[in-house]
């Protein structure tokens, strides 16, 4: 696909139409196979992430160092043709800079505002949680409502806008645990991992020079028209009802203390509603809900600490209520 592709017509209907998903499809597709010139064999994680971009959120890497996650989000801000950032997380970072300082300008007597890296399309929040809480904070608004506030005046980052953050699970000292309020402003967390033989073998025969090679292959403007498709495909009784009952369980579980927010349900249901759309169709399944529910839903789960003792995960719990809870046969079209 060309970036001066066209998308449909919008409609004066509240949900998108079989053209506009079809034309969703096939930015995802182009997005995807430009990044996997990058992310060997890492395609579901590429879409993945690509979902998230759809749905209007962000993503969490929890992974460990030198597996791609600085060359996904680079190569991800370059096939989109916007802006890309790096943010290196450290104890002593401070909230002014990444969100940006007013600094007094003597010639005009007044305060001019230096924008910080978290201006950009596509942020790498590298190591998010080797900053101190005050500085994790400085990024709850930004990844909520897409805006800095700085002494008194708000700024609007634009969009596309996503956060791509990643912690090393292996090395916990000099860390500072991410809150759940923050937590759960992430749409999704997963991880690339190492990558199999045949990927290994074409990374170690000189394929990551692809990286110098890739071309935007879609505008910043055709992603802002695709998430605003990606929020309209039709939901029904079914697909919703199926989402609530999986998020409740994470609610009653008996190794759980804090089961999926209201925030979380909201995004399993976008995030479904994205991958449908995604995937070229108008209306969201529950096999859609039942697909993103464990990347979506596992991260906010606090467990309770004698559950932890025992060896047992979030993606444990989730697991076993995708077991319990059978899937819906209504193929959510209706």
């Amino acid at each position: 696909m060309s970036p001066d592709t066209a998308a449909p017509q919008s409609t004066a209907s509240d949900t998108i139409t079989p053209e506009q998903a079809l034309w969703v499809a096939q930015v995802f597709d182009a997005c995807a196979d430009a990044i996997e010139q990058v992310v060997h064999g890492k395609r579901r994680v590429v879409e993945l992430v690509l979902t998230s971009v759809l749905a209007g959120g962000h993503v969490l890497l929890e992974d460990v160092p030198g597996t791609g996650k600085t060359a996904l989000a680079r190569a991800l801000g370059q096939v989109i043709q916007g802006t890309s950032s790096r943010i290196q997380f450290t104890p002593d970072l401070l909230p002014g800079d990444v969100t940006g300082v007013s600094v007094f300008d003597q010639r005009s007597s007044s305060f001019e505002f230096h924008a910080g890296p978290i201006f950009a399309n596509v942020v790498l929040a590298d190591e998010l949680n080797r900053a101190s809480p005050k500085t994790q904070s400085a990024l709850l608004e930004v990844m909520e409502e897409g805006q800095v506030t700085v002494d008194g005046k708000t700024h609007e980052v634009g969009t596309p806008f996503i956060v791509i953050a990643t912690q090393n699970p292996i090395e916990q000292a000099g860390t500072y645990r991410l809150p759940e309020a923050q937590l759960d402003r992430f749409s999704i967390k997963t991880a690339i991992g190492y990558p199999d033989d045949a990927a290994m073998l074409r990374i170690l025969q000189g394929a990551r020079a692809d990286r110098e090679q890739i071309r935007p292959v879609v505008t910043t403007e055709m992603i802002t028209q695709a998430q605003q498709f990606a929020r309209r495909p039709h939901v029904g009784t079914v697909v919703a009802d199926y989402a609530v009952r999986i998020v409740e369980a994470t609610r009653r579980a008996s190794e759980v203390r804090l089961g999926a927010s209201v925030r979380g349900a909201v995004a399993l249901v976008r995030m479904a509603s994205a991958w449908a759309t995604a995937h070229g169709r108008h209306f969201v399944t529950p096999d859609d809900v039942r697909d993103l529910a464990l990347v979506t839903l596992a991260h906010r789960l606090v467990l309770e600490p004698e559950a932890e003792f025992d060896g047992v995960t979030p993606e444990d719990i989730i697991g076993r209520i995708l077991l319990d809870i059978p899937l819906p046969k209504e193929n959510g079209a209706a």
